[in-house]
């Protein structure tokens, strides 16, 4: 009877759900900045130093926990000046600025595999909130912490909220970021 009695407090409370912690795959993984040119034209940024991870629990994905950080240094373009424009201190500024973060914390799901995660994104030395529209590969409330998760997400902001305002007459106030993660067990 004292066995039982002794149980009785884990049984009102209940069990936590597993949360598995996955680590981003750098070099599986990809994120690009696009920005309207001149009204029509699109240039984009790709940043292939990236860092990260998420702890994910099936049985409560509201409480994900999502960061990704990126060297904004090592930003690569098609044209090198650019490039060297936007590490330049009229946009990213990674002289002073050297890191572009987002920090989630709040994941609302739309779908089976698609969700909006809430947090911070910090570039250019000010943190603001964003949200990312995620689109999983496979639905996370079936993640088992053994095997990959792959996720696309995107998000929209305007870089003037950033401090970053140069050549506004030229290029345009919307940046879409696309992030294309795969990220393991860790």
């Amino acid at each position: 009877m004292r066995t039982v009695l002794a149980f009785l407090p884990l049984l009102a409370i209940g069990a936590a759900p597993p949360a598995y912690r996955y680590e981003l795959d750098g070099s599986r993984s990809a994120i690009d900045a696009r920005v309207t040119v001149l009204g029509f034209a699109k240039k984009s940024a790709q940043f292939p130093k990236m860092s990260g991870g998420i702890v994910l629990s099936p049985g409560q994905l509201g409480a994900v926990n999502l960061a990704v950080s990126v060297d904004a240094r090592a930003l690569s373009t098609r044209d090198k000046s650019v490039g060297d424009q936007l590490r330049g201190p009229n946009f990213l500024d990674v002289a002073r600025y050297p890191m572009v973060s987002f920090s989630g914390q709040r994941m609302t799901m739309t779908g089976p595999t698609t969700a909006q995660v809430a947090g911070q994104l910090t570039a250019h030395g000010t943190t603001r909130p964003a949200t990312l529209n995620v689109t999983f590969a496979a639905p996370p409330a079936q993640a088992t912490g053994r095997d990959p998760v792959q996720i696309t997400a995107q998000t929209t902001i305007d870089r003037r909220q950033f401090g970053m305002n140069g050549y506004s007459m030229v290029v345009g106030k919307d940046v879409t970021i696309t992030i294309n993660a795969r990220m393991v067990p860790g």
